[in-house]
């Protein structure tokens, strides 16, 4: 959540952050007037109970009428108190409620509006004329079939729509492609984490994924877990309730799980083939950083996506995500699309989000400033980017096609992959 101390100073920040998103200003004034209840009513208790304490030494020194007059006051003060505490809990709870439903502030520089209002950054490669290579593309699960490399029909058989199959081919190429970026990420000094899918709803909620999204969510309810879409959420958790040492710099984990999305509200939408599926595989990178380190550190992230993506020889473009498009906990994202032919359009394959405080205040993370910065403990940034998905296959099957249905592998994955060519089952 964003910091209440934010909001009281400068509510006006937060008022056009709110803007931009699309969503409504007006909570900021029922914020605001919350925490005045609440503060209203804390300071009331507290004087209460001071003079309840003081009462109490009267109390043991009076006698007669006098005592008796003091214990009337005395419980009378007692009710009061009770009933402020009760009023105090009651603004906290309203307060801790619509605090839950502000977005994190945007960062200056993201664009206003919602999906189709991003701001194209760059535009990395030249698509392929098949045209003139003399050949209509076939999409990715034309071709995938052809190679015997997904089975959606199977999938569908015993898990129902949306599910698949990756075999022979197709899974050695999202084998590798995933160890690859593993590689990558070792490489580039994150601690590799294999991660719960499976998560409880204090780390759900506190890495901002279930505030208005619930529906996208798959719940346990009988234990009150849910499946996690990415391992950002479990990352996130890791150090809960944890004062965190980053005199050394940042801390980075590359989490590797699957991953499980309902997708609801997306029916009739990319339902073929395997570009929004309730269930797929990711590296996930992950960093715990300095506020004041969360920019560069945003930076980082992204141009180790262009180097992944750069491994897989596509064309694509890096976008500046709207503000009403950004999810609640981020305060800016970058989002790395794909040239997909057969689409004649670019489709999102991986992002990163610098979320600054927002998930770490939450969940209680914190890191402890240097005796010379005053060692005070603060609330770490965190920060989120993919560095590979199934998702990509689509892009790697598409761009790299030829004539006769078989795919050449891109040169970085063939050793991972052990392949040049995916070739037709014949």
């Amino acid at each position: 959540m964003i910091d209440i101390k934010l909001l009281r100073e400068n509510p006006e920040v937060v008022r056009a952050s709110q803007r931009a998103r699309g969503e409504d200003e007006g909570i900021v004034d029922a914020v605001l007037a919350a925490d005045r209840r609440r503060r209203g009513s804390l300071s009331s208790f507290e004087r209460l109970r001071a003079e309840q304490k003081s009462l109490g030494k009267d109390v043991a020194r009076a006698q007669g009428e006098e005592k008796q007059a003091l214990l009337a006051r005395t419980k009378d003060l007692a009710a009061q108190v009770k009933a402020l505490q009760a009023a105090a809990d009651e603004a906290q709870g309203e307060l801790d409620s619509l605090m839950l439903r502000i977005g994190n502030v945007i960062i200056d520089g993201v664009p206003s509006g919602g999906e189709d209002d991003y701001v194209v950054r760059e535009e990395i490669g030249t698509p392929r004329d098949f045209a003139a290579e003399g050949f209509e593309p076939k999409d990715h699960l034309q071709l995938a079939e052809g190679l015997d490399a997904i089975d959606m029909a199977r999938g569908a058989k015993v898990a129902g729509a949306r599910f698949y199959f990756l075999k022979g081919q197709g899974a050695r190429l999202e084998m590798g492609l995933l160890h690859l970026a593993m590689r990558r990420a070792l490489a580039a000094g994150f601690t590799p984490m294999i991660t719960p899918t499976l998560v409880n709803r204090t780390t759900m909620a506190g890495a901002g994924f279930i505030d208005n999204h619930l529906d996208e969510v798959y719940h346990l309810p009988s234990d009150d877990l849910f499946l996690t879409g990415t391992s950002e959420v479990a990352l996130a958790g890791y150090h809960a309730d944890e004062v965190i040492d980053l005199s050394n710099g940042p801390i980075r984990y590359a989490g590797q799980s699957t991953c499980y999305r309902r997708e609801a509200g997306s029916y009739g939408k990319d339902t073929r083939g395997i570009i929004r599926v309730h269930q797929f595989n990711k590296i996930e990178m992950f960093v715990y950083c300095r506020p004041e380190d969360a920019a560069a550190e945003h930076d980082r992230l992204l141009q180790l996506e262009k180097d992944m993506l750069a491994t897989i020889e596509v064309p694509y473009r890096i976008i500046d995500t709207a503000a009403g498009d950004l999810g609640g906990p981020a305060a800016r994202k970058f989002d790395c699309e794909a040239w997909i032919p057969t689409q004649d359009r670019h489709r999102e394959l991986t992002s990163t989000s610098n979320c600054t405080t927002f998930q770490a205040r939450r969940l209680g993370t914190r890191f402890k400033r240097t005796s010379a910065e005053g060692g005070a403990n603060e609330v770490a940034a965190t920060l989120n980017g993919t560095l590979a998905t199934t998702r990509w296959l689509v892009a790697i099957l598409e761009n790299h096609q030829r004539a006769n249905g078989s795919v050449v592998v891109p040169e970085a994955l063939r050793e991972a992959v052990g392949l040049d060519v995916l070739t037709p089952r014949s």
